[in-house]
């Protein structure tokens, strides 16, 4: 599918990896609706991109919210081709640690953000990708990119909720692109490594370069960039479909 003069929402695309994909598709033509809950960094990454941009402030998790931002969003631009979802949370807990056994709360909370959130946006975007009319020129209706981890596959101690959240992102690909291709809808997720999001940027230095030694090659954190440049591939490419992409120096995760 091209990019240019088409119509993308990124979730999370307020900061680190979607804020990114933004940028770079914006940079390729496209229109872009940045999703987040962080208010003033979605308006100064609106205002950096121009008015090509736009911004909602989104509780993804919730229904309502979500069923009316797609009704605007289609209103607005009158069609939708593309989605990647970037919003998540990562939290870190013990299932028995020195303070307890792990919170029960903070568990729901991580699976409700990143998997039904997830969920949430990606099956109002296929009910309105449905009905885009397919070209000589695109031979999808619409492209849907997910973010997992590579703690989907090699999660470290105190990670149990984000790498069954992740996890659960890596499940749901192969199913939803097999029901969604029939409508010309491609399905697929990102499992970055370690990236240098601004979480990362906000150690010490000397951590962010331990970090990035533990990366066989190249022996550093991952550039949002570089996850960027890979949804635009995989949007352009159409014959990626139902594929978990490690994007990751071809790290594994040690058990700590």
């Amino acid at each position: 599918m091209k990019i240019q003069g088409k119509n993308f929402i990124i979730t999370g695309g307020a900061s680190g990896l979607g804020a990114a994909t933004a940028e770079c598709l914006v940079a390729h033509g496209a229109s872009v609706t940045i999703v987040d809950m962080n208010v003033d960094a979605g308006q100064a990454q609106v205002v950096k991109l121009g008015e090509t941009a736009d911004f909602a402030a989104l509780d993804v998790t919730n229904e309502t919210e979500v069923e009316q931002f797609f009704k605007q969003t289609l209103q607005k631009h009158g069609a939708i081709h593309g989605l990647i979802n970037c919003a998540g949370v990562g939290p870190s807990a013990k299932v028995v640690g020195k303070d307890g056994i792990h919170d029960l709360t903070m568990f729901n909370k991580v699976l409700n953000i990143n998997v039904t959130g997830t969920f949430n946006m990606l099956r109002f975007a296929a009910e309105a990708m449905i009905h885009n009319v397919v070209t000589d020129d695109d031979e999808d209706r619409g492209v849907i990119i997910n973010t997992a981890s590579v703690a989907a596959f090699d999660g470290q101690i105190g990670q149990a909720a984000y790498s069954a959240s992740k996890g659960a992102i890596v499940a749901m690909t192969l199913p939803i692109a097999r029901e969604l291709g029939r409508h010309a809808i491609r399905v697929l997720t990102i499992a970055p490594g370690i990236m240098e999001t601004p979480m990362l940027k906000s150690l010490p230095q000397n951590v962010q370069d331990a970090l990035g030694q533990m990366v066989p090659y190249p022996s550093r954190l991952g550039k949002p960039d570089e996850f960027a440049r890979l949804a635009a591939h995989i949007i352009e490419n159409s014959y990626l479909n139902g594929e978990v992409i490690r994007l990751d120096g071809a790290i594994r995760m040690a058990p700590k």
